[in-house]
């Protein structure tokens, strides 16, 4: 007759005890299209080492069969089910602003929203990542020239990205979006913002490439699910520097075909760890520790 197992080390009873009495955060991320996200482990494995029981789940309206119109929904069910939090991602984060209860200085100036915290009964919009990105030219081109810039996108990212750009110094953004109404909001509101002139749109692609210094992509072109680049191949030139926020893959076929042309880059993945970071400060209260953070991400 077989034995029984071995019981379990009491030592080891004691651990799955404790791990219950850590503090536990739940919170999510919401958009299309984002199962290939590292944002949930990134974002568990800084929990646990802050001693939190944290739990990270994905809203994928893509995967679900639903569209925006089921934010208000989602957000009702993940203020019921005790979620800390949201993050926002593409396609949402100007269509979520109309269903929050308010929105930070940043998030309200930029009208995009990456970050909702769900505390008393509120839902309040932050926005990290125009933070994130600049934190990660900072770090990783911190010595290129950044007169002129071509920004490809003028939805939610690209509104962030374009505050960081004009906070870092750009003189002139060159906004290029599909939607030229929108190109022409973002520039207007720039404008507004950072005063006359450092902003503009309605430039043909060719034109302003040759006059850039650097280019930034904002738009989803690059990801898995949204092949391709959003300027052809042969505008790029070993002077210009080139910047993609897209992070799965972190090596999209722009900056691919950019180095190729010997051109300085700069992937979506400081971005990436850098907007967590402000998230997860704001979903648990906690200060991250952002270099280890950026192992991580390193070792995914």
């Amino acid at each position: 007759m077989a034995s029984d197992p071995s019981p379990e080390p009491l030592s080891r009873i004691g651990e799955a005890s404790d791990s219950w009495r850590r503090p536990s955060v739940l919170v999510g991320l919401m958009g299309s299209g984002i199962q290939a996200s590292r944002t949930p482990a990134l974002h568990e494995r800084e929990g646990a080492e802050q001693g939190l029981r944290y739990v990270y789940k994905l809203i994928d309206l893509e995967a679900l069969g639903l569209d925006a119109g089921a934010l208000p929904e989602i957000l009702t069910a993940a203020q019921r089910f005790g979620f800390a939090g949201l993050n926002i991602t593409h396609p949402c984060k100007q269509s979520v602003i109309p269903f929050l209860d308010d929105l930070s200085t940043d998030a309200a100036a930029l009208g995009a929203v990456n970050t909702v915290v769900l505390k008393d009964g509120r839902r309040v919009g932050h926005n990290t990542d125009w933070w994130g990105f600049a934190e990660s030219m900072r770090r990783e081109l911190p010595d290129v020239r950044r007169n002129r810039v071509v920004q490809f996108g003028a939805g939610g990212a690209g509104a962030a990205v374009a505050h960081a750009l004009l906070t870092l110094g750009t003189s002139e953004l060159v906004v290029i979006d599909t939607d030229q109404a929108r190109a022409e909001t973002l520039a207007a509101a720039l404008c507004e913002r950072f005063g006359k002139g450092r902003a503009s749109t309605g430039i043909p692609v060719a034109d302003s490439m040759a006059a850039a210094d650097g280019m930034v992509n904002t738009t989803p072109l690059g990801m898995a699910k949204y092949p391709g680049m959003a300027v052809p191949a042969n505008f790029l030139r070993s002077d210009l520097w080139v910047a993609d926020i897209v992070y799965f893959p972190l090596e999209t076929e722009l900056l691919r075909q950019a180095r190729v042309q010997g051109c300085r880059t700069m992937s979506g993945g400081g971005m990436a760890v850098f907007q967590a970071v402000g998230a997860f400060q704001l979903f648990t209260g906690l200060e991250p520790d952002a270099e280890r953070m950026l192992r991580h991400f390193s070792e995914m």
